[in-house]
């Protein structure tokens, strides 16, 4: 079995738009900008030999406020720049009840079985209570990244608080390896 990094999309690897303190999902191509250190963070987990799996919600399938040709369009394009294992999205809106809506473990516990990730291995990384949730129900180690939302809920205990996915890409790799028990080095 192998580690992965589950990576949150909007908000981790994507700039959101702010409004009143809540994060909003791109909804066109034009406004989906990766944050600068996302490139370079990916490529030094990919390189330490993580699988990088991003799992995110994208309830505006769900609720029409995008199509999901659209959003196969932003996964097109992050999956181009970052060369990520996958891409696992859950496009339900957020009243349907589904297992796959994070806070639930659903999008990481089935892609951890198609992939033969070992969980207790694996981090998720994520800006969002919910994402946390997610990772603790799964059994990964989290990263919280603050992005100072005001109107969002403050997650309870991640095992890590960064400020960015390159903080939480040098704390992935200085924390000891359970696969090899070796030491990444920065």
């Amino acid at each position: 079995m192998r580690a992965a990094i589950f990576l949150d999309r909007d908000g981790v690897l994507n700039q959101c738009e702010v409004r009143n303190g809540k994060p909003y999902a791109p909804r066109r191509l034009e406004d989906f900008h990766l944050f600068p250190d996302v490139a370079p963070s990916v490529e030094r987990l990919r390189q330490a030999g993580y699988l990088l799996v991003v799992a995110t919600n994208q309830p505006d399938i769900g609720n029409g406020l995008v199509s999901r040709d659209m959003v196969d369009a932003f996964h097109a394009e992050l999956s181009g720049k970052l060369g990520l294992t996958e891409i696992t999205l859950c496009p339900h809106r957020q009243d349907e009840g589904c297992d796959c809506r994070k806070p639930k473990p659903g999008m990481l516990v089935e892609a951890a079985r198609r992939l033969d990730i070992e969980l207790s291995a694996s981090y998720m990384v994520g800006d969002r209570a919910g994402d946390v949730a997610a990772g603790k129900a799964a059994g990964c180690r989290t990263i919280f990244i603050d992005r100072a939302y005001e109107a969002e809920p403050r997650p309870v205990d991640p095992d890590v608080i960064a400020l960015s996915l390159a903080e939480a890409v040098d704390v992935i790799l200085t924390q000891t390896d359970n696969r090899t028990g070796t030491r990444h080095g920065h």
